[in-house]
């Protein structure tokens, strides 16, 4: 990953060198011209006169506006449009559009007006994420930004010292998820994902735990080894654990981890296949959360469960009509193998439930269901109404959309199978597939255990144009609301 030199600064706009200052703009309230928004306690009488309507900066989110040096030690002025918001959201959407739409500037300066700590956290962090580059399969002789020496430096007279430690490991985290995500799934298999959680964990307090094929047959994961069976490379199970001595809350995390998803036999057409490697999303966003629990130092004790396995189509592969015992002991007609990640989870949340943790968090990238209900940016969000409250209160909170939707009872009767416990999928009836889904997993939480879920399988790539601090590729969704949810649970 590359993230860029974060830092604040006293100075004032007119005497600090960049190769840009970045100054905000803001549009006019009732057709009123727009007008710069200069921190209180630096102005930056520079622009007072320049005429913003002959420019075309009309203050409007991710507008950027280029424009020549004018009484400042920079190369050039950027104008970056805030939008009417005057809340954190507001300027960690605004620094990060601008670092992300100066990739060739060597040292950024953001002039904003981010007049207290919790405005200049979310600069800082919003500048580090807008710096995110992914160059992992560019090829020799490309040319193009790399971001790994850039400097972004805040302009905040009264920022605590240590103010841009939170936000690097925040943007750290997301970076993480995003570099999983978008390597490509024949470079990342689920032993590979092992191997990045056991350097993930390199100097810091985490034990990882990992079960090859034969101890997951061992110990009974009928659901990882069942959707992995058709494929060369072996699922894996990770286990990731973070115990602080002192910490008295248990969050565990369960992550999807399907490293490639063909759909296996119930093969998938040609046009959905194409973006499956980010099917293990979930899995990366519960490590990573994990990580950053563990570099901030976090009093509460964090367990991530990385489900992973390669669902392809071959003739030991999992076949319609096959029986599963999941770890739980209960057992599964597949009749859709592309239903699969239901079925991962399944053992992932079962084997959570045995250590009776505070709360189980599951993360996936799980059903077509949610794009249709949810669109492409907001997070499905299911489970036991208390957490559900405070995931989608933290989820706000740090400004990641995010919906409650609901597990109706009268979805239990379509789960029925004539041979098991339940099957995994209704074939020819989509109806509620996303809730379908969730009944499914309800069944896999030990008794009185608060339970979330996260449908996030639209909001973890973004395939339009940048806005914000995101631009095409992983987006690293939820990561932020996990870390913010085990910092609520410290606190309780």
């Amino acid at each position: 990953m590359v993230r860029p030199t974060l830092s604040t600064d006293s100075s004032a706009p007119s005497s600090i060198s960049a190769d840009v200052l970045v100054v905000g703009v803001r549009p006019g309230a009732d057709g009123a011209p727009a007008t710069i928004a200069q921190p209180a306690t630096t102005p930056f009488s520079a622009l007072d006169d320049l005429d913003l309507a002959a420019i075309g900066a009309m203050g409007a989110k991710d507008q950027l506006v280029r424009i020549p040096a004018v009484g400042v030690d920079a190369a050039s002025i950027a104008l970056i449009g805030l939008g009417t918001g005057t809340d954190a959201a507001a300027y960690r959407s605004a620094a990060g559009s601008a670092v992300r739409q100066l990739p060739h500037a060597a040292s950024i300066a953001l002039a904003l007006p981010t007049d207290t700590d919790v405005l200049v956290e979310a600069a800082l962090e919003g500048a580090a994420l807008g710096a995110y580059a992914f160059t992992r399969h560019k090829g020799a002789g490309t040319t193009g930004p790399t971001r790994g020496d850039q400097r972004v430096t805040v302009l905040a007279p009264s920022a605590a010292t240590d103010a841009a430690v939170r936000p690097a490991i925040v943007a750290d985290a997301a970076s993480l998820v995003r570099d999983l995500v978008n390597t490509a799934a024949g470079d990342l298999g689920p032993a590979d994902v092992a191997d990045v959680a056991r350097a993930q964990a390199e100097g810091l307090p985490l034990t990882v735990e990992v079960l090859d094929e034969q101890a997951l047959e061992e110990q009974g994961f009928g659901g990882i080894l069942g959707v992995g069976r058709g494929s060369a490379r072996p699922p894996r199970l990770v286990v990731v654990r973070y115990t602080p001595e002192s910490a008295t809350k248990h969050l565990a995390l369960v992550g999807k981890g399907i490293t490639f998803d063909s759909g296996g036999l119930s093969l998938k057409p040609a046009a959905s296949m194409l973006g499956m490697k980010t099917d293990m999303t979930g899995a990366a966003t519960v490590l990573a959360a994990t990580v950053a629990a563990a570099r901030l130092g976090l009093d509460v004790r964090v367990t991530a469960w990385l489900a992973l396995a390669e669902n392809m189509p071959s003739g030991t592969a999992t076949r319609p009509g096959d029986v599963l015992t999941l770890k739980n002991g209960k057992t599964v007609e597949v009749t859709n193998t592309d239903a699969e990640g239901r079925l991962v989870l399944g053992d992932g949340m079962a084997a959570a439930s045995l250590e009776q943790p505070d709360a189980i968090v599951d993360v996936a990238t799980l059903t077509g269901a949610q794009v249709v209900a949810l669109g492409d940016r907001t997070t499905g969000l299911m489970g036991s109404d208390d957490l559900v409250a405070k995931v989608r209160a933290v989820a706000e909170g740090v400004s990641e959309p995010i919906w409650p939707m609901p597990l109706p009872e009268e979805l239990d009767a379509r789960l029925a199978s004539d041979v098991a416990d339940m099957v995994n999928a209704t074939v020819g009836n989509p109806a509620g597939g996303m809730l379908l889904a969730g009944k499914f997993l309800e069944r896999f939480v030990g008794e009185g255990i608060p339970w979330a879920h996260l449908d996030i399988a639209g909001p973890s790539e973004h395939k339009g144009g940048g806005y914000g601090w995101l631009g095409k590729g992983a987006t690293g969704v939820m990561v932020r609301t996990l870390i913010a949810l085990a910092e609520d649970l410290q606190s309780e």
